[in-house]
């Protein structure tokens, strides 16, 4: 297989006992920033990190495994919040669950074990993306830009300047970067109000696939450094092929499909695999990497269902072995895809190696919370390309 899938060294993420990381930090308690703070891995520690809408920790893996230490979170959600506490043993009291607008930057801080003018390396986190999902365009009141939950935005931002991380990553759907009046106005106030928080920055939508992920998945990367300091780059494509009716990436390694990402992994059934509903019996008839145009007269069909283009595209869309999966959402509709070329849903341990998860990273709730955490989690591997283009400024 192209690229790293999960199990393989850059996902293997030793954990060091806390006794240990507080020695390494209270060796650096005269620095302003952890930056001199130790693990126990084998790579010197690029610093700590603190991770805001921390979900399951998909953007925190990816850090971690580029050699940063994430000692604070914020999760509302409860099983989001487990899954971080099951899988992220550094962090240093356990994951802040509460809305971010109730908790004060200074605590924050404290809860990574940074005191008096200490301030954490790299701040890290997704704002939820609702207001900008391109999903979501079809309601009037998003695309006239009336989503109260946009201010999130400006919830990071404002740790950004209180915290004065000496660099930050921030990810986002990349319909936020659409000139409309729902994210052209959020966008440009996002950028301004990172600039006044004292930081360069630059921002490129990456697709993940470029980067070994086995998913076309586009996603806006923010990353910037203090203002009189070096600035990081994005990282160029590692991996290249088609998307969307053109061609991305490099032409070094073609894109990782889905049977090279899923090969060797065995898994058993799971009770609501089952594809039901008015049109789930179509499913079978539906070609590898097709969905309901098969059944248009467009496409030739001798008994047309639906009229062309009038569906969404992942409708009964099913997944095509030799390529990289669609974009996997995380409350897909019950006809919504990508579904498994064997005619049924995901199974969660395939989800993970479609994200480039750990096969034994456990993710905590119901199987409709599991798919959710994922589908709007980061891939842990496009996280550790960005971190490391991040953790090489900060050497």
């Amino acid at each position: 297989m192209q690229g790293v899938s999960a199990g393989q060294s850059w996902c293997e993420l030793e954990t060091t006992p806390m006794a240990e990381r507080r020695a390494c930090r209270s060796r650096a308690t005269n620095h302003l920033s952890m930056t001199a703070a130790c693990n126990t891995t084998g790579m010197p520690s690029r610093g700590l990190a603190i991770s805001l809408f921390s979900g399951a920790g998909g953007l925190d893996l990816g850090v971690e495994a580029a050699g940063f230490e994430v000692a604070a979170a914020v999760e509302v959600n409860e099983d989001a919040a487990d899954t971080m506490e099951k899988n992220f043993r550094g962090l240093h009291s356990g994951v802040v669950r509460r809305d971010i607008f109730e908790v004060p930057t200074k605590e924050l801080l404290r809860s990574a074990g940074l005191r008096g003018r200490e301030h954490p390396d790299l701040l890290i986190g997704g704002p939820p993306c609702t207001p900008f999902s391109k999903s979501g365009f079809w309601l009037e009141w998003k695309r006239a830009g009336l989503d109260p939950d946009a201010s999130l935005l400006q919830a990071y931002t404002r740790i950004l300047a209180e915290a004065k991380p000496r660099a930050f990553i921030l990810e986002n759907v990349y319909a936020l970067t659409y000139d409309n009046k729902a994210s052209a106005p959020a966008f440009r106030r996002l950028l301004t109000e990172i600039d006044e928080a004292g930081y360069n920055f630059t921002w490129r939508v990456l697709n993940a696939a470029d980067y070994g992920v086995p998913q076309s998945r586009p996603r806006l990367f923010i990353i910037g450094a203090r203002k009189r300091s070096k600035q990081p780059e994005l990282p160029e494509p590692t991996h290249g092929g088609s998307w969307e009716r053109r061609t991305t990436g490099t032409t070094d390694r073609p894109h990782v499909t889905t049977s090279e990402a899923m090969a060797g992994l065995v898994t058993t059934p799971e009770p609501s695999e089952q594809v039901r509903g008015k049109w789930g019996h179509l499913l079978p008839e539906i070609p590898p990497g097709e969905n309901y145009l098969h059944f248009t007269a467009e496409r030739g069909h001798k008994d047309p269902i639906f009229d062309w283009r009038s569906r969404y595209w992942s409708f009964l869309l099913k997944l095509d072995p030799n390529r990289p999966a669609p974009t996997i959402q995380a409350q897909p509709g019950p006809n919504v895809g990508p579904f498994h070329w064997e005619n049924r849903r995901l199974r969660i341990p395939e989800l993970r190696r479609l994200f480039t998860y750990p096969d034994d990273f456990t993710f905590a709730g119901r199987r409709n919370s599991v798919q959710a955490q994922i589908g709007n989690s980061v891939p842990p591997l496009l996280a550790h390309r960005v971190a490391t283009s991040v953790a090489d400024l900060l050497l």
